[in-house]
């Protein structure tokens, strides 16, 4: 039963509850392994994210921590998030007058510190003049994920384009034809790796006279799209000891913030 409880800022919403439950249902309602209220479960989740505590900081009036974390690494292993995060993308799309799998993507990589926990597999990002950890990320024209990935910051952009443009192509059935990237893609061995899974690259390069700050077109999706991500305190940093919870993570992250445009949509409706 669920605790009657004052609600955080980050708890679901009626609206998104109905939206999320059916991909977050893994057994039955009433299975006698059940302990906890799957919504606060989930709730559970969704705070850590947001405010960047350790599971065993989990407040006392949510579930326990390790119920909350042995749940959220069942529905990480099934594949809940990815497989919300494709329809609501395509839902957001159709809502807004496009087509449900995009044409083209934008691609950058984002480095993340290390910590105590990500330490021993972190690199150093001498560009960024960082230790720790580069999130490779792929998102459509309105900023929805499309794919990611997580590599030790001492990764070149050029060398992930391949595994990124094959995810990417996976997930939109291989729509994709035309893929925007920052100057670090230059080359012909990152160009091939597209066009061997369909994309072509376009390079988007800065002014020749620049002078302070300035908005690339197309480019400033994704980097909005990273500046979302930093609203999650978890995300400012790798403070997770495997590459692949830092990716989930992530994917979670992006499922909800479409998923409260989602719910926001359906409002409307």
């Amino acid at each position: 039963m669920t605790q009657v409880r004052k609600p955080y800022p980050s708890d679901v919403s009626d609206e998104e509850w109905s939206l999320v439950v059916p991909y977050l249902v893994l057994m039955r309602e009433d299975a006698e392994q059940r302990r906890h209220d799957l919504r606060e479960l989930f709730n559970g989740l969704r705070y850590v994210i947001r405010y960047g505590i350790a599971w065993r900081a989990m407040p006392n009036d949510l579930p326990p921590w390790s119920a909350v974390y042995q749940q959220s690494r069942r529905w990480m292993e099934a594949g809940c998030f990815e497989a919300l995060a494709s329809d609501l993308r395509a839902v957001l799309r159709m809502a807004s007058g496009r087509k449900a799998e995009p044409t083209a993507a934008i691609l950058d990589s984002r480095t993340l510190r290390s910590t105590p926990e990500s330490g021993p597999r972190a690199g150093y990002d001498g560009a960024k003049r960082k230790k720790g950890s580069k999130l490779h990320m792929a998102v459509d024209t309105f900023g929805h994920l499309l794919a990611l990935h997580v590599t030790p910051a001492n990764r070149d952009d050029r060398v992930e384009v391949g595994r990124l443009a094959a995810a990417i192509q996976e997930v939109t059935e291989e729509s994709v034809e035309l893929a925007y990237v920052d100057q670090g893609y230059t080359g012909e061995r990152p160009a091939e790796a597209a066009r061997t899974h369909g994309i072509t690259l376009e390079v988007v390069k800065l002014p020749e006279a620049k002078r302070g700050f300035v908005l690339l077109p197309r480019r400033r999706v994704v980097e909005r799209s990273f500046a979302w991500a930093t609203r999650c305190r978890r995300l400012v940093k790798d403070y997770e000891r495997y590459a692949s919870t830092l990716a989930s993570l992530h994917v979670v992250a992006f499922a909800c913030f479409m998923l409260r445009n989602a719910a926001i949509l359906a409002q409307g409706a």
